[in-house]
């Protein structure tokens, strides 16, 4: 299933720059055109979870002033609120880790979009293919270690598979002449790389917003996740970066409608009222 699911991602996406250097687009270029229509693809089938998140937000949004008065009321007895956290979640319809639902479904996809860029990058046609100078093949650790001209001891090309972080990072460091001299080859995929950790920390920020549970999450999450780019070719950073700004704007887009429907304050109590 797995290997069915690359075959038909590389044909969409070759079939895609196909289409695009039929109208006169460099080769180039239009690789990289392609992972921006692949992510656009990907995020309209992905929508329906994504607002399913968004309005889980709002949900905890509003439920703020709700979570201060347990908070209030139940005090170091953390059992109590807890219990009472989850049942208050539960009668408004809210799942509390909803926040990390679209990063759960990217994962999936970002692993198949490498397996296929890594396919691409044995093929001629995709040889140092880069878009707005990002290398879409190489991953930052690759484009350093190009710049580093790292060589084993027979001096032949370490492959990219056998580079590590610490291998490249203490070369960097030894190396800083040669690093800042062949500047191009690594700094746009190190920018890209930039990019994206803070539209990570950002994502996970907002979505956070009112989920004490998810506060670790918001640090946790980038951090892990930019590590783990540094070995990630160009293009699934291009993808990942685009993917993360357009979630940004949707949300940004519902915490401004959340505000306005928020200056409604509801009415609050330390104890449940008695029904008749």
């Amino acid at each position: 299933m797995w290997a069915q699911a690359k075959i038909l991602l590389l044909g969409l996406l070759q079939t895609i720059h196909d289409t695009i250097t039929g109208i006169g687009i460099g080769s180039n270029f239009a690789w990289g055109l392609a992972i921006i229509a692949i992510t656009l693809i990907v995020r309209a089938v992905t929508y329906p979870l994504t607002r399913k998140q968004m309005v889980s937000m709002q949900k905890m949004q509003k439920m703020q002033p709700m979570l201060k008065v347990l908070q209030d009321k139940y005090g170091e007895d953390k059992d109590g609120l807890n219990r009472e956290m989850m049942a208050l979640y539960k009668e408004h319809g809210v799942n509390p880790m909803s926040g990390c639902w679209p990063m759960l479904v990217q994962l999936p996809i970002l692993i198949l979009l490498y397996g296929v860029l890594y396919d691409l990058t044995k093929t001629e046609a995709f040889t140092n293919v880069t878009f707005l100078g990002v290398n879409l093949g190489g991953s930052v650790l690759t484009t350093v270690a190009d710049a580093l001209k790292l060589v084993d001891e027979s001096g032949v090309r370490i492959p990219d598979e056998q580079l590590g972080f610490v291998m490249v990072f203490l070369s960097s460091f030894t190396n800083l002449g040669l690093l800042f001299s062949n500047l191009g080859t690594w700094i746009f995929n190190f920018l890209l790389l930039a990019i994206i950790a803070f539209l990570t920390w950002y994502q996970q920020h907002i979505s956070s917003q009112g989920n004490p549970q998810m506060a670790m999450m918001s640090w946790f999450m980038p951090l892990f996740l930019t590590f783990i780019c540094f070995g990630l070719p160009g293009g699934v950073l291009l993808y990942w970066g685009l993917s993360s700004l357009m979630g940004i704007l949707h949300q940004l887009k519902v915490a401004k409608k959340t505000s306005e429907e928020m200056k409604v304050k509801p009415i609050l109590y330390k104890e449940k009222p008695k029904t008749k």
